[in-house]
């Protein structure tokens, strides 16, 4: 009589306190995130009548709202040389990156309820591949952006081979973020209605429209350092910076780096600590 052959079992135990993802079961399951964020890029384009252009036409069409009224009627300036609807399509393009990511992290736990209740995989993966669909719409975006930069005359130099660390920047300090808001929003779902409201005010108190000299010509300096904490700040300068040639932002890149390190951890933390309850609470 032979002797059955052992079998292999997976044990999932509960686990307690604070502890750090587990980064190689996430790479184990890489293809899952691949299949999760290629369906999130299909899905947004999938019956849109242009397609992959709305990425390009919301920028466009923001930025030329902004350039009417701010531009043309207020006389809102811009840095000396640089076209203003050019300086408002820059800022708007990395901007809605930015925005698009943080959105999309925040709504794709609940958005995959289905697939948490059902199967188990390690939930990192799930707001992991939901910052691809934002880096997808950048690329078009930007492709455009050099376009229309060359349109004006202005041509990028050297520095513009910094764009996609700048980029990994932004969607990095989303990313970290969205990862808190993401789970405060399984138990918590004004979250996802707050998100929206942080945003707007976000867009006025970051300089995307305006020139950051604008602000440091008006305001005190203390006033000035506490606006220079917004991480995006120093990604918007160093963005412009890359493509129109605008001064280099200097320590102002300090602080989205030094930010998106510490939500990018904290925030891992805090999801891998609540994804214990997802499946109960979602």
């Amino acid at each position: 009589m032979e002797a059955s052959s052992p079998t292999t079992a997976t044990v999932i135990e509960s686990q307690r306190g604070w502890r750090a993802p587990n980064l190689r079961e996430v790479w184990v399951y890489r293809d899952l995130l691949y299949f999760l964020a290629r369906r999130d890029v299909v899905i947004r384009y999938k019956q849109a009548i242009v397609g992959v252009f709305w990425a390009v036409l919301q920028p466009l069409f923001i930025a030329g709202v902004f350039s009417v009224f701010l531009g043309l009627v207020l006389k809102l300036p811009a840095p000396e040389g640089i076209p203003f609807p050019l300086f408002a399509v820059t800022g708007m393009v990395m901007w809605l990156a930015f925005t698009n990511a943080l959105s999309a992290v925040t709504e794709s736990t609940v958005a995959s309820e289905a697939l948490i209740s059902k199967i188990y995989f390690p939930r990192l993966v799930i707001p992991l591949s939901a910052v691809v669909p934002s880096a997808v719409d950048f690329a078009f975006s930007f492709a455009v952006l050099v376009l229309i930069t060359l349109a004006y005359g202005v041509v990028p130099g050297a520095a513009a081979l910094t764009v996609p660390l700048i980029v990994i920047l932004a969607l990095a300090t989303a990313l970290g973020a969205g990862l808190w808001l993401s789970a405060l929003n399984v138990r918590y779902r004004d979250v996802h209605l707050l998100v929206p409201l942080l945003i707007l005010a976000g867009l006025f108190i970051t300089p995307v429209i305006y020139a950051f000299e604008t602000i440091t010509a008006q305001v005190p300096e203390q006033v000035q350092i506490l606006y220079a904490l917004n991480p995006m700040v120093g990604v918007l300068e160093a963005f412009r910076w890359a493509m129109l040639g605008t001064d280099w932002p200097g320590a102002l890149l300090l602080i989205p780096f030094v930010s998106s390190i510490v939500l990018l951890i904290t925030g891992a933390f805090f999801f891998h600590r609540a994804e214990r309850t997802f499946a109960d609470v979602i």
